[in-house]
C-alpha cells in the first residue's frame, strides 16, 4: 500500500522514479539522453520554483519568504493584530483575511467571543482587510473557495493552513510570523528538503480522502520521514483524484510534521478555479524533465483500505478491517497508549464498547477543514438514503465547510437525505476539531472526519474526572456506521450507489456578507475593544545571566500543544495574555501555574529594584552558590524565572499561546530532546524563550531544581551553539552543557530584546 524509498530519488517526467545511488547516472542517460547533477535536477521541483519566486535573500539556501496573502481565524487575529499594533501596524501591506469559525457560537464567556468578532470588523475596516462573519465557513473552506492562486504562497496562523492541492504552497505558523509579514519583514527558514509523494492508481469505492491520509500519516509521522519538509505529490494517481479529493488528503499533511504541501496540478484543478469564478488564478504546475527527491513515499491507491487512527493521534492508525479482526488486542494497545497520554488521571476502557464482538460508537461527526467538504457530504448522504441512524445512543452531526455547499447541499436534496436519516446538519464550525461543540457523554466515543484526536479535542475535562475519546475517520465509513446505528462499518463493506452530483458555487453568498475593504484602510475607524482584550504585558530584555527554575518535567514522547495551553472553552480568553496564561499546562501538570508565578515574583522584585530574595525566600540559597564561583552576579545582571522540560513538545497546533503563556508567567526557556515543529520552536523565540536542547536520555537535572545559566546573553550574542550551565543544589553546583541550536540574527536579536514586539520597538 504505501513505500518509504531509503534515500533520494530521480522523478522522470512525472512518473519514472529512480533511485539515487551508483547507477542512477547511467539510469538517467539512459531514460532522457543526460544525467543532470543533483543539485541541478533538484531545482526542478514544484517546491523549489515556488520558493525561489518568493524568496527575497538572493541565497537559495537561507530564505527569506515574503507572502503573497494571511489569513487567521477568531482565536488568533487578536493577539497578532495587538502585537502588530504595539509594534507600529499602519495598514495590512497585503491581504489579510479574518474568519470567525472557532467561536463563533458565542456559547461560552459571555460577550467575549462576539466581542472579538466585532474587534477583527473594526481592524479589516482601519487596516485594509477581509472580514468573514460567523457561519459563513471555516478558515480553509473560504481561503480553497476564494484565496487559493496557482504558484502563490499563503500564510495562516492555524496549523491546518495547506492549499498545496490548488497550487498554493500554505504553512501554518504561529501568529507572530504573522505579525513579521504585516510589517513587512520576512518568513525565515533553512531551504527545506522536498519529499515526493507518489500516487499511482485509483482508489476503491468507499474509500475517501481521509483513508489516504491516515494511511500516508501513519506511515511517515512516527519516524519523521517528512518532519518539517515539503511533501510534493506527483505521480499519475494524482490525475485519478478529483480536487475535492486532494484537498482532504492535503488538509491532513499537518499530521505528519512536514513543512508544507504542494501537488502538480491539471484540468480537474483548473476547473475548480472556473467553479469558484477564478479562472485566471489557475496555473499549471509539473515538476521538471528529471526531479530529485530527497525522499519518496510511494502511495498504490488501488490499495488503500478504510482506515481508523485510534486515540489519542492520528498515526495510531489501522485498516478497519485489522482493527476488527483483531479487537481485543487492539483495544489493548489503546488503553497503555492511554496510561501515557492521560497519566493514570482516570481510568480509560473501550472495551465495553464491544458488542457481541463488535465496536459500538456513540457518536459520529462529519466537519471541518478535513470533513465538511461538498463530495464527502454527498457520498455520506448516498449512504444513508433511506437509511436511519436509530433511536439509540448514536447521533450522528454534519458540518458543512461553508454556506456555499450548504446551500448546494440544499438546493440537491442530499441535505433533505441526511437530515431525513436522523443526522443533524449545522452551519460552518470548528469547533468539533478543537473540543468546543459535540462533546460526548463521560466514556463516549466519537468517530469523526475531522483533523485530530488528541486528548480532550472531543471536549471532555481530565482534571474534572471526564474522559471521552476520538478515532478520525472517513465520511464515507463514518456514515456507513451511522447506518448500521453505531456499528463500526467500513463503506467498503456496504453496495452504494454513488451519485457525485455536480458543485455549483454560489458567489453571491459571499458578496453579500463578507466585509471586503478591496485593500483600502480607512485610520478613522476607532478599533472595538472589548472588556477582555487586553495588551501584552510589558518583558524585559535578555538579561547577561539566568536563574531559572524547572518548574515542569514532562516525559511523555511527545507533548502537544493542546497539553501545553488545552483548547476548547479556553480558547475564548485567547484575546487575555495574562487570563489564558492560567490554564496553561493545567490538564497535564495543574502545578505548573502555581510554581511559574511564584518564581516569577523574583523577577517582579528585580524590575522594582527590590531585594528577590524578600520575594522568593528559597533564592538565597541558590544565591549563596552561585555567588560563590560567580562573585560578579549581582542583581542588576541577572534575570529569575522558569522553564520546562519536555521531552518532544510543539506537536499539533500552531497556537503561539503555547510559547507566549509560559512567557507571560515568567518562562525564559524551554528544555527539550528535541521540538516537534519548527513552528512551536519559531513561537519560543518570539516571545523571546530560549529553545535549549539536551541528549536524549542524559537528564542532569530534576523537577523543582535550580539552573544557572552564565553569561547568556553574551553566548547569543557570539553566536555560540553550546551554553555552559549549573544545576543548583543542596548548597552546590553540578555543571552540563545546553544547545541553544541554529538560529538566524534575526531570531538571536529577538531573544536578546526580549520578544518579538520588543525587537520590533527597537527597530
Amino acid at each position: 500500500m504505501i513505500k518509504l524509498y531509503d534515500g533520494g530519488v530521480y522523478l522522470v517526467n512525472g512518473t519514472d522514479i529512480v533511485e539515487d545511488g551508483r547507477d542512477a547516472a547511467a539510469v538517467l542517460t539512459q531514460k532522457t539522453g543526460s544525467a543532470p547533477a543533483k543539485e541541478e535536477a533538484a531545482k526542478e521541483t514544484i517546491a523549489y520554483s515556488i520558493l525561489k519566486s518568493h524568496n527575497t535573500s538572493g541565497n537559495m539556501e537561507k530564505l527569506k519568504i515574503k507572502f503573497d496573502k494571511l489569513t487567521s481565524h477568531d482565536i488568533t487575529f487578536v493577539g497578532i493584530i495587538q502585537t502588530a499594533r504595539a509594534s507600529g501596524l499602519e495598514k495590512f501591506p497585503i491581504p489579510y483575511v479574518l474568519t470567525n469559525c472557532h467561536n463563533s457560537l458565542c456559547a461560552v464567556g459571555g460577550t467575549i467571543n462576539e466581542d472579538d468578532h466585532m474587534f477583527g470588523l473594526s481592524c479589516a475596516k482601519r487596516y485594509g482587510g477581509v472580514y468573514v462573519p460567523p457561519h459563513q465557513a471555516v478558515i480553509h473552506q473560504y481561503a480553497r473557495e476564494m484565496l487559493a492562486c496557482g504558484g502563490q504562497m499563503i500564510l495562516g496562523s492555524d496549523s491546518h493552513t495547506r492549499y498545496g492541492a490548488l497550487g498554493t504552497m500554505a504553512m501554518g505558523e504561529g501568529g507572530p510570523e504573522l505579525v513579521k509579514q504585516l510589517l513587512s519583514q520576512t518568513y525565515d527558514i533553512n531551504m527545506p528538503g522536498v519529499i515526493g509523494i507518489y500516487l499511482t492508481g485509483s482508489p476503491a469505492k468507499g474509500v475517501g480522502p481521509q483513508d489516504v491520509a491516515l494511511a500516508i500519516i501513519g506511515a511517515v509521522f512516527g519516524n519523521g520521514y517528512v518532519n518539517n519538509k515539503v511533501m510534493e505529490f506527483v505521480g499519475p494517481g494524482v490525475s485519478n483524484l478529483s480536487a475535492d479529493f486532494r484537498i482532504g488528503v492535503d488538509v491532513m499533511t499537518t499530521e505528519t510534521t512536514c513543512l508544507s504541501s504542494i501537488w502538480r496540478t491539471d484540468d480537474t484543478i483548473k476547473e475548480f478555479y472556473e467553479i469558484h469564478g477564478r479562472s485566471g488564478d489557475y496555473k499549471e504546475l509539473n515538476p521538471g524533465p528529471v526531479a530529485y527527491y530527497d525522499g519518496m513515499v510511494y502511495v498504490d491507491l488501488d490499495q488503500v483500505k478504510p482506515m481508523i487512527a485510534m486515540p489519542f493521534h492520528p498515526s495510531n492508525t489501522y485498516t478497519i478491517e485489522e482493527l476488527k479482526a483483531n479487537l481485543a488486542d487492539i483495544l489493548d494497545d489503546v488503553e497503555k497508549r492511554a496510561r501515557v497520554s492521560l497519566d493514570g488521571a482516570v481510568d480509560f476502557t473501550l472495551k465495553d464498547k464491544v458488542h457481541n464482538g463488535q465496536l459500538y460508537v456513540d457518536q459520529g461527526i462529519i466537519a471541518g477543514c478535513a470533513g465538511g467538504g461538498y463530495e464527502n457530504i454527498c457520498d455520506a448522504a448516498d449512504i444513508l438514503r433511506d437509511k436511519f441512524i436509530g433511536s439509540d445512543e448514536f447521533t450522528l452531526s454534519v458540518y458543512p465547510a461553508s454556506t456555499p455547499i450548504y446551500m448546494e447541499l440544499a438546493k440537491n436534496g442530499r441535505l433533505a437525505d441526511l437530515i431525513r436519516s436522523g443526522a443533524v446538519v449545522k452551519t460552518a464550525f470548528c469547533g468539533p476539531c478543537f473540543g468546543a461543540g459535540d462533546t460526548p457523554a463521560n466514556n463516549g466515543f466519537s468517530i469523526r472526519h475531522s483533523t485530530r484526536n488528541f486528548p480532550n479535542r472531543e471536549g471532555s475535562k481530565l482534571q474534572s474526572g471526564q474522559i471521552a475519546s476520538v478515532a478520525l475517520m472517513d465520511a464515507r465509513s463514518i456514515a456507513a456506521t451511522a447506518a448500521n446505528k453505531g456499528y463500526l462499518t467500513a463503506a467498503t463493506e456496504m453496495d452504494t450507489e454513488f451519485t457525485h452530483p455536480a458543485y455549483f458555487f454560489d458567489s453571491s453568498i459571499y458578496a453579500n456578507r463578507v466585509f471586503d475593504s478591496k485593500g483600502a484602510a480607512d485610520p478613522t475607524v476607532e478599533i472595538k475593544m472589548g472588556p477582555n482584550i487586553k495588551d501584552w504585558p510589558a518583558m524585559c530584555e535578555l538579561p547577561e545571566n539566568l536563574i531559572l527554575k524547572v518548574v515542569s518535567e514532562i516525559h511523555d514522547p511527545v507533548t502537544t500543544t493542546d497539553e501545553l495551553i488545552p483548547s476548547g472553552e479556553t480558547s475564548s480568553y485567547r484575546s487575555n495574555p495574562l487570563g489564558l496564561a492560567e490554564f496553561t499546562l493545567s490538564r497535564k501538570d495543574p502545578a505548573y501555574v502555581g510554581l511559574a508565578k511564584e518564581v516569577q515574583k523574583g523577577q517582579k522584585a528585580l524590575e522594582a529594584g527590590e531585594d528577590p530574595v524578600k520575594a522568593l525566600p528559597e533564592l538565597a540559597s541558590v544565591l549563596n552558590a552561585v555567588r560563590a564561583a560567580y562573585p560578579e552576579v549581582n542583581e542588576k545582571n541577572m534575570g529569575i524565572g522558569s522553564t520546562i522540560f519536555a521531552v518532544k513538545p510543539g506537536d499539533g497546533s500552531a497556537r503561539e499561546q503555547a510559547a507566549s503563556c509560559q512567557k507571560v508567567l515568567g518562562g525564559w526557556a524551554n528544555i527539550a530532546n528535541s521540538y516537534a515543529t519548527k513552528r512551536y520552536r519559531s513561537n519560543l523565540i518570539n516571545w523571546g524563550m530560549l529553545p535549549f536542547l539536551i541528549p536524549e536520555g542524559d537528564l542532569p537535572f530534576a523537577n523543582h531544581d535550580y539552573l544557572f545559566i552564565p553569561g547568556i546573553r553574551q553566548a547569543v550574542k557570539d553566536k555560540a551553539s553550546q551554553v555552559k550551565a549549573w544545576v543548583v543544589k543542596d548548597g552546590g553546583m553540578k555543571e552540563f552543557v545546553l544547545n541553544l541550536g541554529e538560529m538566524t540574527d534575526d531570531e538571536r536579536q529577538i531573544i536578546l530584546d526580549g520578544c518579538l514586539i520588543n525587537y520590533n520597538r527597537v527597530k
